[in-house]
């Protein structure tokens, strides 16, 4: 729909959509899509957003979860970003983890709407114990462009700017954007699909930095592991997951609210 005036906005994901490292769950979660439905409300007021997102699931779980409800909510827009969660798992498949992907964006398109997706920034440059995972970052990066370009899906490519990996965009733990970082998303995929006074300048770099010390980095590193790494690799171990008993924070189109604007 040309200059933004999208009525309906469904966002489907897991953390990332659900806005984990942007508020918390005692003074309630923003994140990108809360943003960007802001951006799309300024263009357009009638705008009414459903955000379907939950933490912990993998790309398989996000379809199955919530593209039919997604789809019986008419969207004219829709976010799908799914998929790091996978990357994390001790198998990964991304021509597979591609597949649930795309079957989203063939369904949403199909209906009707403007759908929209992410890349994944280099996360061995955000989190150094993380690199053994790069490779699978850059793979599923490919497929996802691939899949996109198939169904007329807009990509917001935040891979390709070195802005997305600076430690100011990222939480503590590593995993989660921080509010900045989710406000960057958010103006990413705005102006990625062109909405009035979007522009690139997301894209632009944060104003130098005291860079820490080796001994400080090497610190950081271990208090990260045990802060973050380590309990998490136990869920994994006890086949739990941060998004059991969960749901979504907003399961049905709504009027964004003075306040939230």
């Amino acid at each position: 729909m040309p200059n933004g005036e999208y009525l309906r906005y469904v966002a489907l994901g897991d953390s990332q959509t659900e806005g984990v490292g942007d508020g918390d769950d005692t003074v309630g979660l923003r994140g990108w899509a809360d943003r960007l439905a802001e951006h799309l409300a300024a263009a357009n007021p009638p705008l009414q957003y459903a955000n379907l997102a939950v933490r912990g699931r993998v790309a398989g779980q996000v379809r199955a979860e919530q593209l039919g409800p997604a789809l019986a909510l008419r969207p004219d827009f829709a976010t799908v970003v799914a998929g790091v969660n996978d990357l994390l798992r001790p198998r990964f498949d991304a021509a597979e983890v591609a597949g649930q992907l795309e079957e989203m964006f063939a369904a949403l398109t199909a209906a009707g709407a403007l759908v929209a997706t992410l890349t994944v920034p280099d996360v061995g440059k955000i989190a150094p114990l993380a690199r053994p995972v790069r490779a699978r970052v850059f793979v599923l990066n490919t497929h996802i462009r691939a899949a996109a370009a198939r169904h007329g899906v807009v990509v917001a490519e935040t891979a390709l700017h070195p802005v997305a990996t600076d430690p100011r965009m990222w939480s503590a733990d590593r995993l989660h954007a921080s509010p900045l970082g989710h406000e960057r998303i958010a103006a990413a995929v705005a102006h990625a699909i062109g909405l009035p006074r979007s522009d690139d300048t997301w894209t632009h770099p944060l104003p130098p930095q005291v860079l820490p010390g080796r001994l400080q980095a090497a610190g950081a590193e271990l208090r990260w592991a045990g802060a973050f790494l380590g309990p998490w690799l136990g869920r994994r171990l006890r086949g739990r997951s941060s998004g059991d008993d969960r749901f979504a924070k907003r399961p049905e189109l709504l009027p964004l609210l003075a306040t939230e604007a």
